[in-house]
């Protein structure tokens, strides 16, 4: 599926070249995972990629939080060439939660990139999934290429100066987790600052905080 070159790029990190690759957002309703898949289909169209997805809703309506039954999704496959299907297998799953973890990682491939919400894997967290165990501790996780992100906290500390609420400043973790598939996958930022900028114009802090 894909051939890494020998050069490094101008940061110093390889880059590896894709043909395609399918990705899944995963994680409580509430997370915006459905505005990312979007952005993240948009951004790609506009590449020049062909591109398939596959919204995910919940189970069930006004699912309690971080349970099995609340998880929302979004799968895109983007690729150089045409395509007919959002993707069977996963290269890259990112996960808000523990219930959207463990709901979803079946489909990712071995080798797969694994990034999680480190922020939202606390005792009470899992006790909303059902978990008896943090699953990140299981020896399943070492099929995977895991990256485990306090995303909550690095988000929380990025908007700090803009005194918004702790419940205003998480609502951009989505945001956060978005721009950090936009650089894996060299997606380009300007659509969707262009996105913000029209939804949210009105309220500059909004928009400030999502940038």
């Amino acid at each position: 599926m894909a051939s890494t070159t020998e050069n490094p790029n101008a940061a110093g990190h390889n880059i590896e070249q894709l043909e395609s690759a399918t990705v899944r957002l995963v994680g409580d309703s509430g997370d915006g995972m459905q505005l990312f898949g979007t952005q993240l289909t948009n951004t790609s169209a506009l590449a020049g990629n062909d591109v398939a997805t596959f919204p995910d809703f919940p189970a069930e309506i006004r699912a309690p939080r971080g349970t099995r039954a609340g998880v929302s999704g979004f799968q895109v496959q983007f690729a150089s060439a045409e395509i007919y299907t959002p993707g069977d297998q996963l290269d890259a799953l990112v996960a808000m939660n523990p219930a959207a973890l463990v709901t979803n990682v079946a489909d990712l491939k071995r080798n797969g990139l694994l990034i999680v919400n480190e922020d939202s894997f606390e005792a009470k967290d899992l006790k909303l999934a059902n978990c008896d165990t943090n699953p990140l501790d299981s020896p399943e996780m070492e099929s995977y290429r895991v990256f485990k992100i306090p995303m909550t906290t690095l988000t929380r500390n990025a908007v700090e100066e803009l005194g918004l609420s702790v419940k205003v400043a998480d609502r951009c973790r989505n945001f956060f987790a978005m721009g950090l598939i936009y650089w894996l996958f060299e997606r380009d930022l300007e659509p969707t600052l262009r996105f913000i900028q029209d939804k949210f114009g009105s309220k500059p802090d909004i928009v400030a905080a999502n940038e």
